[in-house]
């Protein structure tokens, strides 16, 4: 009688993606502190309500007559 090999067979590896993974969400990261750094700027810089309003007119001279 023969001996026969009853050990487990490993399962082959699947490729690594960590890596990948990792960089993707760093640049997800960056991607969205950006977008809220630039909406929060955006909510800064916009005009104060009830504030000056400049307005200017060129006036037509009138025409002359004679005297």
């Amino acid at each position: 009688m023969t001996e026969l090999d009853f050990r487990p067979r490993r399962r082959p590896e699947p490729p690594r993606r960590r890596p990948l993974k990792l960089v993707l969400l760093i640049l997800a990261g960056v991607l969205l502190f950006a977008l809220g750094t630039a909406f929060g700027k955006a909510l800064g810089d916009r005009p104060q309500p009830g504030g000056t309003e400049t307005t200017i007119r060129t006036l037509e001279p009138l025409p002359q007559q004679t005297p």
